[in-house]
């Protein structure tokens, strides 16, 4: 390979393998080139000494030192849907110097997420993240093992069951209704609904975290810093990354991936702590006698409480405390604000199931009354629609990929320790094999109950399965379902004179829709005091 072809591929591939200001002279290539045939030449080695192993997947033939990664396709979806028609279900790529291993039906999808379940339920960590989440400290990142039970129960049990999320329910509502009100003081105007509920989704979720802790003005100065810096971190996060793909050149950062992360996070983690040295004030004052005045639950009081009384054994350290809050940010945002945009745009492309769903809400709740989160357990119509959207645009079209802890087999192939595996579940639910006219947005195929996301069955499970499942399926239902049947309920939506509606996607670590959803609402209610 020359240097030429090495310089055009770092500068001005259709991925941003480089920012345009980062220039490389020749010495640094030619020391890259050379390390890269070194870690090629001794992958090629230990892998012709592997006797009497299974063979690795197959899969679209491998540049030296580069692999595949010149011909990735960025809408990886659905380029790893079409290498699946080529070679199968199970597939094997080169990235540099790692093996991606792309799960494409059911059947394997078991065998990784249920039968090897232990084996596959770790992590191989991006630069960007372990950057982003304190080391890799985080519920997400975090090695399968007692370490990651105990964050997991910390936040399936503390922070996300259905207890604790009834308590901060007065949070949840109180910025949902803001958000209402601010689409009625917009009714005739158009209106981007994708960032204006993000805007929605980052309040909630901050509210949430610390909703008694901050007020007023402080508390919307905060959403706005948190707006753009959320923005900025999953761009960063879905950058393709040379650290990644040749881990022997993640220590030169070459891209400032690393970097600019690191810059991010610590915006947050400034923000982290003032915000844990206010609660902290507060709850002595509260111990004193000082505080006037009832104080909302916040998920910021329930995390130092386990930090002040933590188990000696397993210890929730103030790095974990703030690893998890970052996880509820990052991971609470983009993923519903996304979500119900796409729920929005199928729902408007079809008027009848605009009507069915007004209908529904008018006999639950009402024209001269608001949503309330209660109804939403008496809304079946509803449910479907959420299912169908999380079929046919799943948030996490890849899940988070999985890593081998050691060398297995699947499908009668090698799986090596350390691959990064990809089982696209974006494909699996618009299998033609097992759905009716799959790409049709049709929420009449959920009303029997026949599906749900418990992970159970390996043709629908939209949060993943196994021990890895997401562990936020509650509060994703509630903050879903709350918010599109307030948008529903509230207002008649239309498009702009001219404008088109479309449903393109945009992959990322979150799927987003290509186009932003641009509306006219028309209040529907019967009373105007119903939008305050």
């Amino acid at each position: 390979m020359s240097h030429k072809f090495v310089k055009r591929l770092f500068d001005s591939s259709p991925w941003p393998w480089q920012e345009p200001n980062i220039k490389q002279n020749g010495v640094v290539f030619s020391y890259v080139l050379g390390i890269l045939a070194l870690l090629w030449f001794l992958s090629f080695f230990i892998n012709k000494s592997k006797n009497g192993q299974p063979p690795l997947p197959p899969g679209p033939k491998a540049l030296p030192f580069l692999g595949n990664l010149h011909s990735l396709d960025p809408e990886l979806h659905t380029w790893f849907a079409s290498l699946s028609q080529t070679y199968g279900p199970i597939c094997r790529l080169w990235l540099g110097k790692k093996v991606g291993v792309i799960i494409t039906s059911p059947a394997l999808a078991r065998e990784v997420l249920k039968d090897q379940d232990t084996i596959f339920a770790n992590r191989d960590v991006p630069a960007a993240c372990r950057e982003s989440s304190y080391g890799g400290k985080d519920i997400v990142w975090t090695p399968y093992g007692p370490k990651w039970r105990m964050l997991r129960k910390v936040c399936v049990r503390e922070m996300l069951s259905g207890s604790t999320l009834d308590s901060v329910y007065a949070l949840r509502k109180r910025e949902l209704r803001q958000s209402i009100n601010y689409f009625y003081n917009q009714a005739g105007l158009p209106v981007n609904v994708g960032e204006q509920m993000f805007l929605t989704a980052l309040n909630v979720i901050t509210s949430m975290l610390w909703g008694g802790t901050v007020k007023g003005e402080e508390r919307i100065s905060l959403g706005a810093e948190f707006r753009h810096v959320v923005t900025d971190m999953t761009e960063l996060l879905c950058t393709p990354n040379i650290s990644d793909f040749y881990p022997g050149l993640a220590r030169f950062d070459l891209q400032g991936v690393t970097k600019k992360m690191n810059v991010l996070a610590k915006r947050f983690d400034k923000i982290f702590d003032s915000m844990i040295d206010q609660r902290q004030k507060m709850n002595r004052n509260a111990e004193m006698g000082t505080n006037v005045g009832q104080e909302s639950k916040d998920f910021l009081q329930v995390l130092l409480k386990l930090n002040d009384k933590a188990d000696s054994k397993m210890p929730l350290t103030m790095t974990e405390l703030k690893a998890l809050l970052m996880d509820m940010v990052v991971g609470g945002t983009d993923t519903t604000s996304n979500a119900v945009e796409f729920a929005m745009a199928e729902i408007m492309n079809k008027p009848v199931v605009l009507r069915k769903l007004q209908q529904e809400l008018d006999t639950v709740v009402g024209k001269d009354n608001i949503v309330e989160e209660s109804h939403i357990q008496q809304l079946p119509y509803l449910y479907s629609v959420m299912k169908e959207v999380l079929r046919i645009h799943p948030i996490l079209p890849l899940l988070v990929p999985h890593c081998p802890s050691e060398t297995c087999t699947v499908g009668g192939y090698t799986v090596p320790k350390g691959s990064r595996v990809f089982v696209n579940v974006w494909a699996i639910q618009r299998d033609p094999s097992i759905w009716k006219n799959p790409t049709e947005f049709h929420p009449e195929r959920f009303l029997d109950n026949k599906w749900d996301y418990s992970g159970n069955d390996f043709n629908y499970f939209p949060f993943g399965s196994g021990r890895r499942i997401c562990a936020g399926i509650v509060m994703a239902e509630r903050m879903f379902m709350y918010s599109l049947a307030s948008l529903i309920h509230s207002f008649d939506w239309t498009l702009p004179k001219g404008g088109a509606l479309d449903l393109t996607e945009k992959f990322g670590i979150v799927l987003k829709k290509k186009m932003p959803l641009v509306v006219i609402p028309t209040p529907r209610l019967s009373n105007p005091t119903l939008y305050e």
